[in-house]
C-alpha cells in the first residue's frame, strides 16, 4: 500500500475519533473539524514518520493535543474570535450524534486547557493514564493532577443548580 493509500485508509477509520475529541476540547463542531483537518495536513507531508510510529493514532492525537494547545495560547495574546455566522450549514447526524454530550459542553469549556485536554483522553477517549499523558506530553502524575482538579470543577459546575453562577477562580486554577 502506498503513502497516500495509508493516509486515506488512516482518516477515515479515525476521522470519528479525532472529531469527537477534537470537539471535546474546543466546544464547537466547526472548530473541531478544523482542528483536526488543521492537524492532518500538518502531518500529511511526514505521514512516513506518523507510519513508523508505534502507535500512528497516538501519534496523530499528540499531535492533536499540541495544536489546540498551541491555539489556545496565541488567542491569550490577542487573537480575537467573533460570533457564529449565521449560516451553519447542514447538520451531520451521525457526528450529531456521536458527539451527544452536550450537558457537558458548557462545563467542560470552563475548564483550563490542559485540564479539558486530559479529562478528553482520559474519559472521552478512554486511553490509560500513560497514554493520555504521552498525548499531552507530560508526566503521569502531571495528568493526574490536571483529572483531579478537572474533575472537581466539573462535579462543582454539575452539583450546582441551573443559574447559579460559580467563581470563576475556581474552575481556572491552572492556567
Amino acid at each position: 500500500m502506498d503513502w497516500d493509500s495509508e493516509f486515506t485508509a488512516f482518516v477515515r477509520e479515525q476521522s470519528d475519533t479525532l472529531h469527537r475529541s477534537a470537539w471535546l476540547l474546543v466546544g464547537d463542531r466547526e472548530r473541531a473539524a478544523d482542528l483536526v483537518q488543521e492537524t492532518l495536513v500538518r502531518l500529511y507531508p511526514a505521514w512516513d514518520k506518523v507510519l513508523r510510529a508505534d502507535v500512528p493514532i497516538a501519534y496523530v492525537r499528540r499531535s492533536m493535543v499540541n495544536r489546540f494547545l498551541s491555539q489556545v495560547r496565541t488567542l491569550r495574546s490577542g487573537e480575537v474570535i467573533l460570533a457564529d455566522l449565521p449560516d451553519r450549514g447542514r447538520d451531520d447526524l451521525a457526528l450529531t450524534r456521536a458527539l451527544d454530550r452536550e450537558l457537558l459542553a458548557a462545563p467542560l469549556a470552563t475548564l483550563s486547557p490542559r485540564q479539558r485536554a486530559a479529562i478528553t483522553l482520559r474519559y472521552f477517549d478512554d486511553l490509560s493514564d500513560s497514554d493520555a499523558a504521552y498525548a499531552m506530553g507530560c508526566p503521569v502524575v502531571t495528568l493526574r493532577s490536571h483529572l483531579r482538579r478537572g474533575l472537581a470543577a466539573l462535579r462543582n459546575q454539575l452539583d450546582r443548580p441551573p443559574g447559579q453562577a460559580c467563581p470563576d477562580s475556581t474552575l481556572r486554577s491552572e492556567r
